[in-house]
């Protein structure tokens, strides 16, 4: 079930909203709970066993570490833990990508297994893995309540694409937490302006881009129009997702933590990384990373550690040779600008660190989405004149004046200038009167528009289901 569908906005959230409101506190974890768990399986009928079982195993496991912590038992149930939810992610995410490549090397015929990927499942394996290393190192406490900790990971809000909520961040509301008509109202007007960049920019965007792929008159100018209008797609789909994650979350009186923070203005790699999709950033450098010896270490354990992490990242988010490129990619880079780049930036004006920011950005989206490294190499080709075909043609200029004005706010909403103008607006008194009127009316206006796309559109997916 898509959070952007007719069945979820006018069925489903009104259905669960009331059932919610109507129980007592000792009942609404089961709510969510059941709810979760119906919008699981709406989408997946039998990986929600997968995923159960995934609960199970972090609730018993908890419960083993905890009891053992002190002993080498504990470290034995730690191991134990994290060794299964890996063997998980790994055979149905990764099996066919290791019996393709033993099968190139070696020449032999291994049947591929073919299976579907479970929706989520790198998200929820890692707010599990989360959880039982936390348990160990002494910075949660052992959820007892089977119930408690299967609604943490099965929270509907931000089970499928993330962002990828630490136990930490929830385990006191989890057990009890409040539910303010504020909150309600921040959150429901969060998941709105969520859904209005997902629908009304991002899956315009991304018409563009597979407009693209199905065109047989490319040009230059194409492919680079292709790869500014992707990078901005992936950019308010995910982030567009998150924020109607956070205020679903909101809603449901829990406080999930950001997850985007307008990477798009960086002024270097490094800063973009502490930009874009947070929870995942902090969720290596806590579990990975730090773990290493992170940068107190020798040079080259420290080029080690940043190579395991960037590596990792970018088999994390998919089973194929341009994703593990994606990551080593912006490794590079972060060392470069380590050892010797960042210096050389901070003398430059600030408006090359943004274009050179951009430009790695916007190269890095193109491997990204590529599929398989054959069709990125092309892709890259096509971008600096490495192909035969002409610089600009009519049904370029034809696609960049139709997808213009999507293109240009994409590009302002990508800053933080309208958040700004907002907030000095609203330092006005007769301003914020005005907006307890006008902004309700603009969310309905709103709802109402997206409503209408959904209606007369199609089949709109989250780039990062599939992650």
């Amino acid at each position: 079930m898509l959070f952007s569908s007719i069945p979820f906005l006018y069925y489903f959230l009104p259905l669960v909203l009331l059932i919610y409101a109507l129980v007592p506190f000792r009942g609404k974890n089961l709510v969510l709970l059941a709810a979760s768990l119906f919008f699981y399986f709406y989408g997946e009928p039998v990986y929600v066993l997968l995923m159960l079982g995934s609960i199970l195993s972090a609730y018993l496991h908890g419960l083993l570490i905890d009891r053992f912590r002190s002993t080498k038992l504990g470290k034995v149930f730690l191991v134990s833990s994290v060794v299964t939810s890996l063997l998980l992610l790994g055979f149905f995410k990764y099996a066919d990508f290791f019996i393709t490549n033993i099968n190139s090397l070696t020449g032999s015929e291994i049947k591929l297994l073919k299976l579907a990927l479970p929706i989520g499942i790198s998200f929820y394996t890692f707010q599990t893995l989360s959880y039982t290393v936390d348990v160990y190192r002494g910075e949660a406490k052992v959820q007892k309540s089977f119930i408690r900790l299967a609604t943490y990971v099965a929270l509907f809000p931000q089970l499928i694409a993330g962002p990828i909520v630490r136990y930490t961040t929830v385990e006191e509301e989890l057990s009890s937490r409040k539910h303010t008509l504020k909150d309600a109202a921040e959150g429901g007007a969060r998941f709105v302006y969520g859904l209005a960049k997902k629908i009304l920019i991002a899956n315009l965007l991304g018409e563009l881009c597979n407009i693209f792929r199905n065109s047989g008159e490319k040009t230059v100018g194409f492919y680079w129009i292709y790869a500014i209008a992707f990078s901005l797609h992936i950019y308010f789909d995910f982030s567009g997702y998150s924020d109607m994650a956070i205020g679903l979350g909101r809603i449901f009186g829990f406080h999930f933590l950001e997850n985007f923070n307008y990477p798009y203005i960086s002024k270097s790699v490094s800063e973009f990384w502490r930009r874009w999709h947070m929870s995942l950033g902090s969720w290596f450098r806590d579990y990975v990373y730090i773990p290493l010896g992170g940068n107190r270490v020798s040079k080259w354990k420290w080029f080690r550690n940043i190579a395991i992490v960037w590596f990792l990242t970018g088999f994390w988010h998919g089973a194929d040779w341009n994703f593990i490129v994606w990551g080593v990619y912006f490794a590079a880079f972060l060392l470069l600008e380590r050892l010797w780049l960042g210096d050389l930036l901070g003398k430059l004006p600030k408006v090359i660190n943004h274009l050179y920011v951009l430009f790695v950005i916007v190269i890095s989206f193109v491997i990204f989405n590529a599929n398989g490294m054959d069709q990125a190499i092309q892709d890259i080709r096509g971008m600096f004149g490495g192909l035969d075909i002409p610089l600009w043609g009519a049904e370029t200029a034809y696609y960049l004046r139709s997808y213009g004005v999507v293109l240009i706010v994409a590009v302002f909403g990508a800053t933080p200038l309208t958040r700004r103008l907002i907030e000095r607006a609203k330092e006005n008194q007769t301003v914020q009167k005005a907006l307890v009127v006008v902004e309700p009316l603009v969310l309905a206006l709103l709802l109402l528009v997206m409503t209408g796309y959904l209606v007369d559109g199609s089949f709109n997916p989250f780039l990062y289901f599939r992650f």
